[in-house]
C-alpha cells in the first residue's frame, strides 16, 4: 500500500519520478505527489490517476531540480484528497510515507501544544512536524529523534530544504536504496527504477540513509552500517504487458510456463522442500488469496494425516496459541511482507515454534526471518488481483504434501499439468460467452465442500474484487441453513465438483438452488448435464485446484472487461498490504 520514489542525480528527477510511480501503481492508490528540490521546494499534488498528476506537472513551471520525491497514497488517516495527498510538508521537513503511525493523535496534540501547525488529519504531516521540530541543524539527528517517538509502521523518503541531500528510514514498511551511476535511488519495489539500474541495498529497521549525489552513507544509533549491494534479476520486459490488453490477462497466461518450471525444479530433488513429516501440528496462516491457497494447504495435509488449523492472519496474531515443539507455522505471502502476515510470524518465531514462508518476493521480511523459506517464482505479478502466485502457492502446498505421502500418480499426473493448463486458458471464448451471462447480475454465489469450498473461496474472491460484483461462497451443506434465503430466479451458482468422496452430496446442493430458479454453472472433473459447465481433467486430487481455479480466474477478467472496470487496479485495494 502507497508507493514511494526518491531520487537525486545528475539527472532532472519529475520524469524518472512518473514514470516510477506508474510502476508502483499495483500497489494502490488515490491520490499522488511530487516534490522537487533546489534551494526551494515545489510540491505538487493531484486526487486520482497518476495520468492527473502528470496533467499538472506539464502545465507547471517547474523548478531546475536534481532531487525529487514521489508518492501514491492509499488513505488511512483522512479522506482521499488533494491536500491530504503526499508530500507533506512542515518548516524545513518536506517527506512522503508508507505506513501507518498508531500514536499520531497522541503526539499531534502534543506538538501543537509546542506551537507546532497542521493543515490536515494525516499521520503523516505529523511525523513532519517531528522532525521539523527536533531539527537544530542536524537532520540525522532530528529524524533519530523523532523515530524514537513512533508507533506503528513507516517507510520515509525525506528532504530538508537547507541541505542537497536526500534521507530515508523505514521500520515495518517495505523501502530499498537503488544504486545507480553517479545517481541513487530510494523505492517501495525495485521494478520502479529498473530502467536505471536493477542494483539495490536493502535497508534494516531504522537505518537512516543519507544520500549526496556522489554518495550514501546508512548509521543506525550513529553507527555505521555495511550492506551487500544485490541485483535484481527482474528485468523490464517482466514489468511489460508484452502485447496483452491487462496485467491479469498476461499473468494467467504465464502460469502453465511458470508451473512446469516448478515442477522440473522440485519433482525429482524433493530434497530442496523442506520435510513437514516430522511435524504434528500444522498452522497456516495467511490473508485474501494466501489464506484461500491455505485452506486448499489444510485439506492437503489433513490428507496426510496431520491436524492442520488455517488463520486468517489479522485474527491469528491476536489468538492466545499454545504452541508444542511438534508444531510448524506455514506463512503464506505474495509479496513477503504482508503486514499481519508479519506479525504472525514474529508472534510464532517469538515462541520458538518452527516457521515456513510460501512467498514471491526474496530477502522480503517474511523470506528473511522464518526458519525455512520457500520462493515461488512467479516473476513479477502487478494486478492487483493475485493469479499466477496463488496457482504456484498451491502447487508448493502440493509438492510439499507430496513429499509426505508419495505415490506414483501424483509423478504421472503432474508432468501433464502445464500442457492442460494451457488448453484450458485457450478456452476463451466459452469464458467470454459465460462472462456475457454473468455481468449483469449484483449478486452470484459459489459453493463447494472440502477443498472445492477453499476452491469456490478463490473464486467468489477474483470474482468480486475485479467485477465489483457482490460474490459470497458457501459450503454446500450449509445452503439450506440459512443462504438458499437468498436464492431467486436466475441467480447465478457456480458449483466447484472436484472431490470424487463428495460428488453426489455437492451435486444434490446444486438441485436445491436450481429448484429455487438459480442457474447453475458446474466446474468439475466429470461430465455432467448442465448448459453452462466447465469440465477440467481428472488428476491427482493433490493436483486438482490447480486446474479448478485458472477457468474462474479467466471468468473474472471477463465479467470485470464487460463491466468497463479498471481490471488490474481495482478500487480501494492495494497489491501489497503493509498495513494492519
Amino acid at each position: 500500500m502507497c508507493g514511494i520514489i526518491g531520487y537525486i542525480g545528475d539527472k532532472r528527477p519529475e520524469k524518472i519520478l512518473i514514470e516510477g510511480l506508474k510502476k508502483l501503481e499495483y500497489r494502490g492508490y488515490d491520490s499522488a505527489g511530487i516534490a522537487l528540490f533546489n534551494n526551494e521546494v515545489q510540491i505538487i499534488k493531484s486526487l486520482g490517476k497518476i495520468s492527473n498528476l502528470e496533467d499538472k506537472i506539464n502545465n507547471t513551471d517547474l523548478i531546475d531540480s536534481n532531487i525529487g520525491i514521489a508518492h501514491t497514497r492509499w488513505a488511512t488517516h483522512g479522506e482521499p484528497s488533494e491536500v491530504n495527498a503526499h508530500p507533506h510538508r512542515i518548516g524545513h521537513i518536506t517527506l512522503v510515507h508508507n505506513g501507518i503511525i498508531e500514536n499520531a493523535k497522541e503526539l499531534k496534540e502534543d506538538l501543537q501544544e509546542k506551537g507546532v501547525k497542521f493543515n490536515t488529519n494525516t499521520d503523516t504531516e505529523v511525523i513532519a512536524g517531528l522532525i521539523d521540530y527536533y531539527y537544530k541543524g542536524n537532520t540525522k539527528e532530528a529524524i533519530e529523534k523523532a523515530i524514537k517517538d513512533l508507533k506503528g509502521s513507516y517507510a520515509l523518503a525525506i528532504i530538508n530544504d537547507e541541505e542537497d541531500k536526500l534521507y530515508a528510514v523505514r521500520c515495518e514498511s517495505p523501502l530499498i536504496l537503488g544504486i545507480g551511476d553517479n545517481e541513487y535511488f530510494v523505492t517501495s519495489d525495485i521494478g520502479a527504477i529498473l530502467p536505471y539500474t536493477n542494483k539495490y541495498v536493502l535497508l534494516g529497521k531504522d537505518e537512516i540513509v543519507t544520500l549526496t549525489k556522489n554518495d550514501y552513507v546508512i548509521e543506525k544509533d550513529d553507527i555505521k552500517v555495511y550492506r551487500e549491494v544485490e541485483e535484481s534479476t527482474l528485468t523490464l520486459e517482466d514489468t511489460s504487458l508484452n502485447g496483452y490488453d491487462h496485467y491479469m490477462m498476461k499473468e494467467i497466461n504465464e502460469e502453465p510456463v511458470l508451473v512446469d518450471n516448478l515442477v522440473k525444479k522440485y519433482i525429482n530433488n524433493l530434497d530442496k522442500l523442506p520435510d513437514l513429516s516430522k511435524y504434528k501440528n500444522i498452522h497456516i496462516v495467511g490473508c485474501g488469496s494466501a489464506y484461500y491457497a491455505g485452506m486448499i494447504g489444510k485439506n492437503l495435509f489433513e490428507d496426510d494425516g496431520i491436524k492442520v488449523e488455517c488463520d486468517v492472519a489479522s485474527e491469528y496474531r491476536y489468538r492466545n496459541i499454545v504452541y508444542d515443539k511438534d508444531t510448524l507455522v506455514i506463512l503464506i505471502s505474495q509479496s513477503g511482507e504482508t503486514a499481519d502476515t508479519i506479525a504472525a510470524m514474529r508472534k510464532a518465531n517469538g515462541d520458538q515454534v518452527d516457521t515456513l514462508a510460501i512467498v514471491n518476493v526474496e530477502s522480503s521480511t517474511i523470506e528473511r526471518e522464518c526458519t525455512y523459506s520457500v520462493l515461488i517464482e512467479a516473476g513479477k505479478e502487478i494486478a492487483v488481483a493475485t493469479t499466477k502466485a496463488f496457482i504456484l502457492q498451491v502447487l508448493i502446498l502440493s509438492l510439499l504434501s507430496y513429499k509426505i505421502n508419495q505415490d506414483d500418480k501424483y509423478i504421472e499426473d503432474i508432468k501433464k499439468l502445464p500442457q492442460q493448463l494451457k488448453v484450458l486458458l485457450d478456452k476463451t471464448g466459452y469464458y467470454k460467452k459465460l462472462a456475457d451471462s454473468i455481468y449483469k447480475h449484483e449478486d452470484v454465489f459459489f459453493i463447494g465442500r472440502k477443498i472445492d469450498y477453499a476452491i469456490s473461496m478463490e473464486g467468489s474472491l477474483k470474482l468480486k474484487e475485479v467485477s465489483y460484483i457482490h460474490s459470497d461462497s458457501y459450503q454446500a451443506g450449509e445452503l439450506k441453513h440459512g443462504t438458499i434465503s437468498l436464492v431467486k430466479e436466475g441467480t447465478i451458482v457456480f458449483a466447484i465438483v472436484t472431490d470424487d468422496e463428495i460428488r453426489d452430496k455437492t451435486i444434490s446442493n446444486l438441485e436445491e438452488v436450481i429448484s429455487r430458479g438459480a442457474k447453475p454453472i458446474y466446474v468439475g472433473n466429470v461430465d455432467v448435464d448442465y448448459e453452462d459447465k466447465i469440465v477440467i481433467p481428472r488428476v491427482h486430487k493433490k493436483l486438482q485446484p490447480i486446474l479448478a481455479v485458472p477457468p474462474l480466474q479467466m471468468i473474472a477478467y471477463f465479467v470485470a472487461l464487460k463491466r468497463g472496470c479498471d481490471i488490474d487496479k481495482p478500487k480501494n485495494l492495494a497489491k501489497s498490504v503493509t498495513v494492519e
